[in-house]
C-alpha cells in the first residue's frame, strides 16, 4: 500500500502525518493514548482503492514526540484542526480509537464530516463524582507510564517485549509488529518508547476531569455519529472498557448513535484483528 509521509506546521513544531494509499474519499484517523499514526496501517489497508486514511502523530507521541507541552485534550483538538482545516473537504469522515475518540467528539463538535466514528472510546469516562483525577489517571496508566521509563538493548528485545503483553496474546501480526518498531526510540542508554510520559499523565488528567466538556460536544456534533466497542477491555478482560450504564445513557440522550459492539477483541486488538479491521473498515467507507 502507498504510504506518504509529511508534515504540517503548528503553533510550536511541526506535526508528523502519513497518508495511506492514494483514494479520492479520505478518513482522517486520530490515535489513542501511548499511540501512533501506526496504529491505522491495518485499517487503511482495508479501505476501498478509492479511499485513503490521514492520520497524525499528537504531540508527545511518535515522530512528534518533541512538539512541547502544556498537553491535554483542549490542545491537542487545537492541533487535529490543523490537520482538518488543511485536508478535510465535504465527504470526509473523521475517526479516533480510544483517547482519539474522545478528540474526534471535540472536533466533530466544530466542524461537518460525512460521519464521525469513535473506535472503543468517545464518551465521558465512568468517574464518581469528587474523585482525585490524578488517582483516576494514575489507575488507568500507571503501568503503561511505568513501561515508558525503561529501556531494551535491541530493536527486537523491545518489539517482543511490547507485543509479549497480554491485549496483544493471539493478535500479534504485521500491523502489531510494525506498530511497536514505529514506536521505538533509539537513544545511547537503548531502546525506549516515543511516547513522552508528561504527555499520557496531563491527557489522562483531562480525560479524568473534563467529563462535562466531553458530554456538551456530543451532543453539538451534527454529523453522523457511530461508536464501535470492543467486547474485552484494556487488560483484556471480560466485559468492554466503556460500561454499558454509560453506553445505554449516551444512547438514550443521542438517539441517532450508532452503537456496535465487536466480538472477540480487546481495546488494542480491536485495530488489529483481521476480522476487527475489516468491519471498522466497512463501517469508515460506508
Amino acid at each position: 500500500m502507498k504510504t506518504q509521509t509529511d508534515e504540517i506546521s503548528v503553533a510550536d513544531g511541526t506535526l508528523r502525518l502519513a497518508r495511506f494509499g492514494g483514494g479520492d474519499r479520505l478518513v482522517i484517523a486520530v490515535h489513542g493514548i501511548l499511540g501512533s499514526l501506526r496504529t491505522w496501517g491495518p485499517i487503511a489497508a482495508a479501505l476501498p482503492e478509492d479511499h485513503s486514511l490521514l492520520a497524525m502523530d499528537l504531540r508527545g507521541h511518535g515522530h512528534s514526540y518533541l512538539l512541547p507541552g502544556p498537553y491535554g485534550l483542549d490542545r491537542l483538538a487545537e492541533d487535529v484542526l490543523s490537520v482538518v482545516d488543511r485536508f478535510a473537504g465535504p465527504d470526509t469522515v473523521l475517526t479516533g480509537h480510544s483517547m482519539g475518540g474522545t478528540l474526534a467528539a471535540l472536533v466533530g463538535a466544530q466542524r461537518s464530516f460525512r460521519k464521525v466514528v469513535m473506535i472503543d472510546g468517545g464518551l465521558p469516562l465512568a468517574v464518581p463524582e469528587g474523585a482525585d483525577p490524578e488517582r483516576v489517571m494514575q489507575g488507568m496508566f500507571g503501568q503503561a507510564i511505568e513501561r515508558l521509563g525503561r529501556t531494551f538493548p535491541t530493536l527486537d528485545a523491545y518489539g517482543t517485549f511490547f507485543l509479549d503483553h497480554p491485549v496483544f496474546a493471539g493478535w500479534r501480526t504485521a500491523g502489531s509488529e510494525d506498530y511497536a518498531r514505529y514506536d521505538a526510540l533509539d537513544t545511547a542508554a537503548g531502546f525506549r518508547s516515543r511516547v513522552r510520559e508528561e504527555a499520557v499523565r496531563q491527557n489522562g488528567r483531562w480525560l479524568a476531569s473534563h467529563g462535562a466538556e466531553i458530554g456538551a460536544a456530543l451532543e453539538k456534533v451534527a454529523s453522523p455519529l457511530a461508536l464501535l466497542r470492543a467486547s474485552r477491555g484494556r487488560v483484556n478482560e471480560p466485559g468492554g472498557m466503556i460500561p454499558e450504564a454509560v453506553v445505554a445513557e449516551w444512547r438514550r440522550r443521542l438517539p441517532e448513535l450508532r452503537d456496535e459492539v465487536l466480538d472477540d477483541v480487546n481495546h488494542y486488538s480491536i485495530l488489529f484483528d483481521p476480522r476487527s479491521v475489516e468491519r471498522i473498515a466497512a463501517v469508515l467507507a460506508d
